[in-house]
């Protein structure tokens, strides 16, 4: 199952850390952009010196399709053409989409992002959960047909996901503990022989106590862990995110490893310099959360 190999991967490069692939145009190097060059190619070979830092240091990649779509066909092309890359490489793709639908389209949707004879072809993608359980069950079913995982909103790491994912149901239970209790309860049926589930939660860097609340719902289940470094988590935050063998969530930054460029002085303005730059910052975030883990977790599986 995808999720073993998510694990495997994680403990061969002591890494729970994942690098995103955001292409924000203004913020990729300009030693990248070429007159003559359309920004999705421009996008295509930046992604590709990502992936290429990346291969021997993470497990994973996760491309944010939205960065992606704004340049239509041609932008998804180039979706394409990245992940089949990242699997090149040996990568795990987690596809940032949260997509959802209701019935027949929500299966098309699954079809088209997670069957290996779908135009994408991702391991995993980002669920939205907020059309009902029975918008979730095509993503399920596609998932486990093809050997692939998801990951479903629970506890994004905007300010503003209070407003749902605190507000309480008709049983005063809290909306993420009712989710959490789901993805457990369904999640068992996707169990890989790591013992976690193909079934995951998104669960933000920059909420650690409710973070705490919800691993313990969720025990077998991997969490897709935004909002470190950039948007304010730290490795502290992040470690009630895991179980006490080290497993059990992998964390992701986006701008934190691709523009920290923008804060060198120094900064010489080329390409070599950007990706020593890129590089350094993937390896201080394995070793400050890995660093983390080994202090906290007293079952360290690696």
């Amino acid at each position: 199952m995808v999720i073993d190999k998510l694990v495997e991967k994680i403990k061969e490069k002591k890494n729970p850390c994942i690098v995103g692939i955001d292409p924000e145009w203004n913020k990729i190097p300009d030693c990248y952009k070429k007159a003559d060059s359309p920004e999705p190619e421009v996008i295509f070979r930046w992604a590709k010196d990502i992936i290429d830092c990346a291969a021997d240091i993470v497990a994973a990649i996760k491309p944010q399709i939205a960065f992606f779509e704004v340049y239509g066909a041609e932008g998804m092309k180039v979706f394409q053409k990245i992940v089949a890359y990242a699997h090149e490489k040996g990568l795990v793709v987690i596809e940032d989409s949260k997509r959802n639908d209701i019935g027949n389209t929500a299966k098309a949707y699954a079809n088209a992002h997670l069957s290996k004879e779908g135009v994408i072809n991702a391991d995993f993608m980002t669920v939205s959960p907020f059309l009902g359980t029975d918008s979730i069950q095509p993503f399920l079913d596609v998932a486990e047909k093809n050997e692939k995982g998801v990951f479903v909103l629970v506890k994004t790491s905007n300010p503003s996901s209070v407003e749902i994912s605190e507000a309480k149901n008709e049983n005063g239970e809290k909306i993420s503990d009712w989710l959490a209790g789901y993805i457990s309860s369904v999640g068992q049926n996707y169990l890989g022989k790591s013992g976690y589930s193909a079934v995951g939660a998104v669960v933000g860097a920059t909420f650690p106590e409710e973070a705490k609340r919800l691993r313990k719902i969720m025990h077998n289940h991997y969490f897709l862990v935004p909002g470190f470094g950039a948007q304010g988590g730290s490795a502290k935050d992040i470690i009630s995110c895991f179980n006490d063998d080290g497993l059990g969530a992998v964390v992701s930054s986006s701008r934190g490893i691709l523009y920290k460029y923008l804060e060198i002085e120094n900064y010489d303005n080329s390409k070599n310099m950007y990706l020593d730059i890129v590089r350094k910052q993937m390896l201080e975030m394995q070793q400050e959360v890995y660093g983390e883990l080994k202090k906290n977790c007293r079952r360290m599986a690696y």
